[in-house]
């Protein structure tokens, strides 16, 4: 057997979203939100994915959105990699969830409490090893709600997750694990597939019950997205690069000024100015070379055959 991925957000859809994933998703939320309680008895998907119409490359966003028996809405998405303003866009789509259930004319108490659940495959919380993280609405300093978890964020970062398959024990974590180790399975473990709603999930998944059209394009939206990653990789990279470069020069500037009043005193202007504009490979060579000089004159001569 071979899994598809459900970091992509195509399969994410066809998994969580389909309309035979209620029970999936029953499951998977109970974990994630309410600690392995069955709160959630029944959920209606808006707008689920049909097998049978294959999705176009264009939809760049894709998120499942669940409506639960209470009436609280819930907007699950996948993220595979960083963007700028992330959390900003995880607080409006979860805003925009609960202020469009109102339509003109209607009451504020017509409200619903709103839950966007966002599972992301990078690090987003540095300062916490904790996989599972929920925000609510908290007075300050003493610490205690207000609107009574009308609103709540919670992210799962896949990264910190570290167990392997013989050590999963509770259903959060064999769900985590299912996101994170899907498509490097080659069976269904016994350990999984004893949650029939992971079992479930797991043949959505299976590549051998998707049609040739399915399989294209999750492959070439998965590629997509990992080419995203693979560029934000490099940029961060190079980022890092030019900063060290950068720090680099400015250090070596900072030694020659040092050298050269300690050498001739104050450094007139004019020399300061030129000495500005030299690249790091002169500025380190007129480290060892300013020990030759026997005046500013002489620097000065020195700074003008680099010109």
């Amino acid at each position: 057997m071979r899994f598809i991925s459900p970091k992509i957000d195509y399969a994410f859809k066809k998994i969580f979203g389909s309309e035979q994933s209620q029970e999936i998703l029953i499951s998977f939320l109970n974990a994630i939100i309410y600690n392995e309680e069955k709160i959630i008895q029944s959920l209606t998907i808006v707008n689920p994915y049909n097998p049978g119409q294959v999705m176009t490359l264009k939809e760049t966003y894709l998120d499942v959105k669940a409506v639960l028996a209470d009436g609280s809405i819930v907007v699950i998405e996948m993220q595979i990699a960083p963007m700028t303003a992330f959390n900003k866009r995880v607080a409006y789509n979860l805003a925009k969830a609960y202020s469009n259930q109102l339509k003109t004319g209607d009451d504020y108490p017509f409200l619903n409490p709103a839950i966007a659940v966002t599972i992301t495959d990078f690090i987003l919380f540095a300062n916490t090893e904790q996989v599972i993280n929920q925000f609510v609405f908290q007075e300050k300093t003493q610490k205690f709600e207000l609107l009574d978890g009308e609103l709540k964020l919670i992210f799962v970062e896949l990264p910190k997750f570290n167990k392997t398959l013989s050590e999963l024990q509770s259903l959060t974590d064999k769900w985590i694990y299912f996101l994170k180790e899907a498509a490097s399975l080659e069976s269904v473990p016994d350990n999984l597939g004893e949650v029939s709603e992971i079992e479930l999930a797991l043949n959505l998944a299976n590549q051998a019950t998707m049609t040739v059209e399915e399989l294209e394009v999750v492959d070439r939206r998965g590629m997509m997205l990992q080419d995203e990653k693979g560029r934000l990789a490099y940029a961060e990279e190079k980022g890092k690069e030019e900063g060290k470069e950068e720090g680099r020069l400015q250090q070596t500037k900072t030694l020659v000024g040092r050298l050269i009043m300690k050498r001739f005193g104050e450094i007139p202007l004019a020399i300061s100015r030129k000495i500005e504009e030299l690249p790091l490979s002169d500025l380190e060579r007129l480290t060892e070379e300013i020990f030759d000089f026997q005046s500013l004159p002489d620097l000065a001569s020195w700074l003008e055959d680099r010109q």
